[in-house]
């Protein structure tokens, strides 16, 4: 029971002076400044009913996940490396809540288009656009609005990890944004139920790339890039995994993804995909000889410095053999 407040008493000293001895009660004090006493309980507000709001027909509506997605645009884009134009002259335009879909050949660098475009990768050229924040200046904002679930092998789920691990680990690194709750719905939004014990390495491949949507769309992002969508698919698995894409664009985000091979027009996503094709640019062409050039199997074997071949002790030994 609240104690009243009342003035604290006087106490007359010997010299005469008047003292006033501090209050023991914090809790009137507390009132009129229109606090709740101390150690008091703060009664949560009631959770409103939504059973009479207009409930859309799209996945992550049902269960309350709602994301504003942004555009993602690109001109001129280009990436050097060691040895040459990753990609160049890239030209990108994907709409608010859209699908932009990367494909072509391993070594073809669709990573690498993926990651510059989610700001995790520097560009030698062009310009890069995210939500309105441009690349590099707004490379931080970029960060904060794009989540990457999948991107190996910059970025992946480990393997000899298990499914409760990457949830609690997940859960920590995010603290209160992805509580319970947002992962639950995440994961009840792509209807992924796995055991989780389960190791990722022993998932398989459509459950894989579920799990990393999951943890990725918990994070509440504008923007999702996921790699190798159809990796280790079989054919009648390739419909699943691209649905699972299907349902993330239900919640309302934009989706950047990469594959092997284009989706399947039978798949029925909505929005219809922006497709980027790739060409295959991991090796550099090889020059072809001169014609006064010998050919590589008649030339003379080099000689490596520092070190004593089967040839060079032959020689040494018939050199020894003469002076004698």
């Amino acid at each position: 029971m609240e104690r009243p407040w009342r003035p604290a008493p006087t106490v007359r000293s010997a010299q005469g002076g008047v003292t006033r001895r501090r209050h023991c009660s914090v809790a009137a004090p507390r009132a009129r400044r229109g606090l709740p006493p101390a150690g008091a309980r703060r009664s949560r507000p009631r959770e409103c009913d939504r059973s009479d709001r207009h409930v859309p027909a799209r996945a992550g509506y049902r269960l309350g996940v709602e994301i504003a997605g942004v555009d993602v645009v690109a001109r001129g884009a280009s990436v050097r490396g060691p040895r040459g134009a990753v990609f160049e002259n890239l030209d990108v335009d994907v709409d608010p809540g859209g699908l932009l879909v990367v494909h072509g050949p391993g070594g073809s660098g669709r990573t690498t288009v993926l990651l510059a475009l989610a700001g995790r990768m520097r560009l030698d050229g062009g310009a890069v656009r995210v939500g309105g924040h441009a690349l590099p200046r707004g490379g931080r904002r970029v960060r904060e609005l794009v989540a990457v679930a999948r991107a190996e092998p910059a970025v992946g789920l480990d393997p000899d990890l298990r499914v409760r691990e990457l949830v609690a680990e997940r859960r920590w690194l995010g603290r209160r944004r992805e509580g319970g709750a947002r992962l639950d719905e995440a994961f009840s939004v792509l209807g992924i139920d796995v055991d989780p014990r389960t190791l990722v390495r022993d998932l398989p491949p459509v459950e894989a790339l579920g799990v990393a949507l999951a943890l990725a769309l918990a994070t509440r992002p504008a923007v999702i890039v996921a790699d190798d969508v159809d990796r280790g698919c079989p054919e009648e698995e390739r419909t699943r995994a691209w649905q699972l894409v299907g349902l993330v664009l239900g919640v309302g985000c934009t989706v950047v993804a990469g594959a092997l091979d284009p989706p399947d027009p039978g798949v029925g996503l909505d929005p219809a995909p922006g497709l980027v094709a790739l060409p295959r640019r991991s090796r550099l062409p090889e020059r072809p000889a001169p014609a006064d050039e010998p050919d590589a199997s008649a030339r003379s074997p080099r000689r490596v410095l520092g070190r004593r071949g089967p040839e060079d002790g032959d020689a040494r030994a018939s050199r020894e053999g003469e002076g004698t």
